[in-house]
């Protein structure tokens, strides 16, 4: 998910690309606050008041918003494997988000889960310092790979989506070239016959029914995410492709629609639809699986439209090449701190909920203060320590020097 992933010279950067990741990273600090208040989801910290109102909006988003950011990173994967190769890319992936993911895992993770022993025992007296040996106990566990190790309070939390992050980037370096041919042979059938774009709901339908659905990674079975991340790998640069998607959005759209809503009846019966064996849990599996991708193509193709007289491919209507007008200052810099806010974002939920759900107060109002002074402290630390020196920005996957303003 690096946001300073660059792209050639010659590779024109998708903007609307940057401001949807941008969006989705912040969206999880309302994400996250809202499972506070959620009465089906094991969070850190509870408020006692809950609402089912959370389990709806939260399904709105499960379904499309981390496979999205999986697409993306494997479509700036490709542009990196160009331009450094398959060692270069292997070096700047663990540099990229190895480094932030021992960091956080040593530094970060344990917060959330020693807040989760203070809010379920009023008589848990241990100090943070005393949890956090306890916190790095852990023993081998290869039958979850890719998340090895084990522990009786150890776990990455959200950095889950690093760690997968950077095991489909390893095992995608090896096989780069092979899977570039084919994706150009793909081009070519999709630009004969586009509802071939549909394709990649089938395996996506396949996996999360047969191998289940995992709540602790969004909802998704995590090698779902690993197509999602591929085909953002083979999509790159393919103007064949995007064209299809901008066809189809609105169709695509509504049939992603009418599957989520086919789900419903799977979500609100007894059996538990994310890992039961019979026919209702599996078909509702299957109908996730496709309307994700369905909401997925609908939504890049929507937003693929050309903007402020130019034609798609950044020329004007005219034909003439136009330089494209600066964007805010705003989005480039959310941009690049994504990977960083996308790191600090949870513990620091988990801090202010910890302090809020004791309050004598309406949900609508501890949510508020929750996603608030989250989104006040994260980009305040983000600003004012993460980007500021060299060391910080090492430690959270940025590259060394500062290349993007500051918000106005």
């Amino acid at each position: 998910m690096s946001a300073e992933t660059g792209q050639p010279p010659a590779v024109r950067r998708r903007v609307e690309l940057d401001m949807l990741r941008a969006l989705v990273v912040l969206g999880l600090v309302f994400f996250h606050s809202a499972l506070v208040f959620s009465p089906d989801d094991d969070f850190y910290v509870k408020n006692r008041e809950t609402t089912d109102v959370v389990t709806v909006v939260a399904g709105l988003g499960v379904v499309w918003a981390m496979p999205l950011l999986f697409l993306v990173a494997g479509l700036g994967a490709r542009h990196s494997l160009r331009r450094r190769g398959p060692g270069g890319f292997v070096r700047e992936r663990l540099l990229r988000l190895g480094v932030p993911l021992v960091f956080a895992t040593l530094v970060l993770c344990p917060l959330p889960q020693w807040l989760r022993l203070r809010a379920a025992d009023p008589g848990y007296r241990e100090s943070y310092w005393e949890f956090w040996p306890r916190f790095l106990t852990v023993h081998p566990d290869p039958g979850d790979f890719p998340f090895v190790l084990e522990g009786d309070h150890f776990e990455t939390g959200h950095l889950w989506f690093v760690v997968l992050l950077l095991v489909f980037s390893l095992l995608l370096a090896p096989v780069a070239a092979p899977l570039g041919a084919a994706a150009r042979h793909a081009g070519d059938a999709v630009e004969r016959r586009p509802l071939l774009l549909l394709l990649p709901a089938l395996p996506l339908a396949l996996i999360n029914s047969l191998l289940g659905m995992e709540e602790s990674f969004a909802g998704w079975n995590r090698w779902a995410y690993l197509l999602f991340f591929l085909f953002g790998h083979a999509s790159a640069d393919d103007d064949r492709i995007r064209a299809a998607m901008r066809r189809l959005a609105v169709p695509v759209g509504v049939l992603g629609i009418v599957l989520f809503l086919g789900t419903a009846p799977g979500f609100l019966s007894e059996d538990d639809p994310f890992t039961a064996r019979n026919a209702v849990a599996l078909s509702t599996r299957a109908l996730f699986g496709a309307a994700g991708w369905c909401w997925v193509v609908a939504i890049l193709g929507l937003l693929d439209r050309p903007r402020d007289g130019r034609s798609r491919d950044g020329a004007s209507r005219d034909g003439e090449p136009r330089e494209a007008r600066p964007s805010s200052r705003v989005m480039p810099y959310l941009a690049v701190a994504a990977l960083p806010l996308y790191v600090l974002h949870q513990p620091v939920v988990v801090a202010f909920a910890y302090g809020v759900v004791g309050w004598s107060a309406p949900i609508v109002v501890k949510y508020t203060v929750i996603v608030a002074c989250s989104l006040a402290v994260i980009l305040f630390v983000y600003e004012y320590v993460v980007r500021r020196t060299r060391v910080t920005r090492f430690l959270f996957g940025m590259r060394p020097d500062p290349t993007a303003p500051p918000p106005s």
